[in-house]
C-alpha cells in the first residue's frame, strides 16, 4: 500500500500529470492508445514493403517465352557454315557423305529471365558448333540487359572404324577385328580413325567396347625410331625436295617433333613419318 500510495503521489506531482487529466484519460488508456498506434503503422508501412518487393520481384523473375528463345537458337544455326566443310577440312571425312544432326538443349528451368524487346544470338568466342557446344543470347534492348548461353549438341555422322570385338589395353589390332560404320565423328575431341590402315598392327592403350568408335587418343603412338639411330632427313617444298643425313637426338614418336643432328652439326626438329625417316615440310 505504501508504494502505491508513493506511486500516485510522484504521477500527481509529475508534469504531465495535468496534461492526462485534461484529456480526461487514464495513464493506461493512453499507453493503450499509443501501442495501437505504434502496431498500425507498422502493419501499414510493412504491407507497403512488402508490396513494393513483390513487384521487384514479379520484374526480375518474369518468365521469357522459351519457345521464342529456342526458335531464335534453330534459325541461328541454320544460317552458320555447314560442319561438313569443316570436317572434311579438318580431315575428319575422306570425301566420305557426312549426316548433320542438332540436338537442342534446355535452359536450367531455375533460370529466369526479365522481358527482352530484341534478343541476339551469337557463337561465344572459341567457340565451335561441334560436339557439345552452346549459342550464346543476349539481350540488347530490355529493362535488364542478360546474356546466358543455349546448350546445343552437333553430331557429324560419318564412316569411320569400330571393332566388332572388344579390345583389351595392349592388343595388337588386326584387320578382322575392325570394319567400318556410322559413328558420331563429332562425339568426342579425338579424331575418329577411317581407315584401316592408320591402326592395323598397333596396339590399344585402353579397353573399347565393340561398335565403339576408334578413336586417335585410342592407339599408342607408333615410334619410328629411338634417340641415338641414324635416320633420313627428306625437306620438302614447292617443286623440290632434298635428303640428308643426320643422328636423332629425340625418340621418333608419331605425331611429334623430333631433334636431329644433321652431318654438318646443325640441328633441326623433323616429324616422323616412317622407319627412321624424318620430314619437313616448307
Amino acid at each position: 500500500m505504501k508504494t502505491l500510495n508513493a506511486s500516485s503521489k510522484m504521477a500527481r506531482s509529475s508534469p504531465s500529470s495535468g496534461l492526462l487529466e485534461d484529456v480526461g484519460l487514464e495513464p493506461f488508456q493512453i499507453w493503450a492508445a499509443l501501442l495501437s498506434s505504434l502496431v498500425w503503422l507498422f502493419l501499414c508501412g510493412g504491407a507497403a514493403f512488402w508490396s513494393s518487393g513483390v513487384g521487384a520481384q514479379t520484374l526480375s523473375n518474369a518468365s521469357f517465352d522459351t519457345a521464342a528463345l529456342q526458335q531464335q537458337v534453330h534459325d541461328y544455326l541454320g544460317q552458320q557454315a555447314s560442319p561438313q566443310a569443316q570436317a572434311v577440312a579438318e580431315g575428319k571425312a575422306l570425301g566420305n557423305p557426312l549426316r548433320v544432326e542438332v540436338v537442342l538443349g534446355q535452359l536450367d528451368p531455375r533460370l529466369k529471365l526479365a522481358p527482352c524487346d530484341k534478343v541476339k544470338a551469337y557463337l561465344p568466342e572459341g567457340v565451335r558448333l561441334w560436339g557439345k557446344s552452346r549459342v550464346g543470347l543476349r539481350c540488347e534492348q530490355g529493362p535488364v540487359r542478360w546474356n546466358v548461353a543455349w546448350p546445343v549438341t552437333v553430331k557429324i555422322w560419318g564412316q569411320a572404324l569400330v571393332p566388332v570385338v572388344p579390345l583389351r589395353p595392349g592388343a595388337v589390332v588386326t584387320p578382322s577385328d575392325v570394319r567400318v560404320t556410322e559413328v558420331d565423328l563429332a562425339a568426342v575431341s579425338s579424331p575418329a580413325v577411317l581407315q584401316a590402315k592408320e591402326v592395323v598392327g598397333r596396339s590399344v592403350i585402353r579397353n573399347i567396347p565393340a561398335g565403339q568408335s576408334l578413336r586417335q587418343d585410342d592407339i599408342k603412338v607408333r615410334r619410328w625410331f629411338a634417340a641415338g639411330d641414324p635416320v633420313r632427313l627428306l625437306v620438302k617444298g614447292a617443286g623440290f625436295s632434298v635428303a640428308s643425313e643426320g643422328v636423332a637426338l629425340t625418340a621418333g614418336d608419331e605425331g611429334q617433333c623430333a631433334r636431329v643432328r644433321l652431318d654438318g652439326g646443325r640441328i633441326v626438329c623433323g616429324d616422323p613419318v616412317a622407319q627412321r625417316q624424318v620430314e619437313i615440310v616448307l
